[in-house]
């Protein structure tokens, strides 16, 4: 008997440790070569690591959510001859967004295991964030689901399976029935990469919100006669594509806001290009893919590449490149928009547009009242860098572009 020892490999780019986020084995378990047996996330990527022999795992470094640093013993495997020394294996990298879910049911798909039993009440059942998500909107117990994954891992197959086959809870008489349960959930992966930018950007960014209201009435009436008269392959337009093309013009004339700020190094980049962020809600949480060059795409362009890195970021295929590099941010919540919010800036840029929902108000023309289209765009500025007439002079000057849509088409 042999053992082989997988360290966490050196992704390169001065990372030092990488965290955690996904056991496929525990041990006890069997693997073959080339089986997914972890995943583990740098700031930049998600990275799958391999094992490049077949045996029993005897030991595991820690639990999802512990950084490992990089060359230390991650897994210890027990072969049936001598392996050697151990040695780094290969890996596969996906975006920070999420690995693809086809790359993880590789495994399943090589070699289909038989349904484990479900766990019992002490313990804690084996299931990927997004499942558990799953489990809680849909009222299921993930201790009476049987698993069908690798290493009895449930699936959301295994969820609809229990929702169609299972047995509901029972409920007292009234038709209520109390509820008692508690879930821990550890802090791991995408959400705590999320939660510490929060935190850097709200404790070191001193925030100034500004809100302002603009009238839509003009635009949306372009934009139902822009969308009614696209060609074929022309994606569908929404309010963010004219938003777009409105910040960079008002970027042109107050390029003060289009910067990142090194705080510890005391230096504003001010850059000519427009790379702009887009806050996207994706199944592993919020990233930011970013349209790099919006100043050189027209309406349409902005829309279909807008789409197309949205896809991406939401399937888990977007690149590093592709979720970096943002100079400005756009947050939107679309149809949930709210009326106002207070959109934290995207560290270390210095400023984000909040675009709140789209409602019919009365609006007072002199007159009378006239209905109108309304929407409020709530700004969040770095006051270090931006002052308060600075950043109200930017806001009204994109309210300007946007309740005179012409002027966003005119060039100069």
């Amino acid at each position: 008997m042999g053992e082989f020892i997988i360290k966490m490999p050196d992704v390169g780019e001065g990372v030092a440790e990488a965290e955690i986020v996904e056991w496929h084995v525990k041990t006890g378990d069997s693997v073959r070569e080339d089986m997914v047996i972890a995943a583990v996330m740098t700031d930049k990527a998600t990275v799958e690591i391999q094992s490049p022999v077949n045996g029993t795992v005897i030991w595991l470094a820690g639990e999802v959510g512990d950084r490992i640093a990089v060359k230390a013993p991650l897994v210890r495997i027990e072969t049936a001859g001598d392996v050697g020394e151990a040695q780094p294996v290969g890996i596969s990298q996906t975006p920070i967004a999420e690995t693809p879910k086809a790359e993880i049911a590789k495994p399943a798909a090589a070699a289909p295991a038989a349904p484990v039993p479900a766990a019992t009440p002490a313990e804690k059942p084996l299931a990927a964030p997004s499942v558990r998500l799953f489990a809680r909107e849909s009222g299921v117990d993930l201790r009476q689901v049987q698993a069908t994954g690798p290493a009895g891992r449930i699936l959301r197959e295994d969820i609809e399976q229990f929702l169609t086959h299972g047995t509901a809870p029972a409920t007292a008489k009234n038709g209520f029935a109390r509820r008692t349960a508690t879930e821990e959930i550890k802090l791991t992966g995408l959400r705590r990469r999320i939660a510490e930018k929060m935190v850097l950007s709200a404790s070191r960014i001193p925030h100034i919100t500004y809100v302002e209201e603009v009238d839509m009435s003009a635009l949306e009436e372009l934009r139902a006669t822009m969308n009614g008269d696209r060609r074929s392959g022309h994606p569908k337009l929404t309010v963010l594509p004219f938003l777009m093309r409105a910040l960079v013009k008002a970027i042109s004339e107050q390029p003060d806001v289009n910067a990142t700020f090194d705080d510890d190094a005391g230096i504003i980049t001010r850059y000519s290009a427009v790379h702009i962020g887009i806050a996207t809600q994706t199944p592993a949480g919020l990233t930011v893919p970013v349209v790099r060059h919006a100043e050189a795409r027209g309406i349409w362009d902005c829309a279909a590449e807008m789409n197309r890195l949205a896809e991406a970021a939401r399937s888990g295929t977007a690149t590093r490149d592709e979720l970096s590099g943002s100079t400005i941010t756009i947050s939107s919540l679309g149809p949930l928009g709210g009326i106002v919010s207070t959109p934290i800036i995207n560290h270390p840029e210095v400023a984000i547009v909040g675009v709140n929902k789209i409602a019919t108000r009365p609006v007072w023309d002199g007159a009378q009242f006239v209905p109108r289209k309304m929407m409020n765009l709530s700004s969040s500025f770095d006051h270090r860098i931006i002052d308060g007439w600075d950043a109200a002079n930017f806001v009204q000057r994109i309210r300007t572009l946007l309740e005179t849509p012409a002027l966003i088409f005119i060039e100069g």
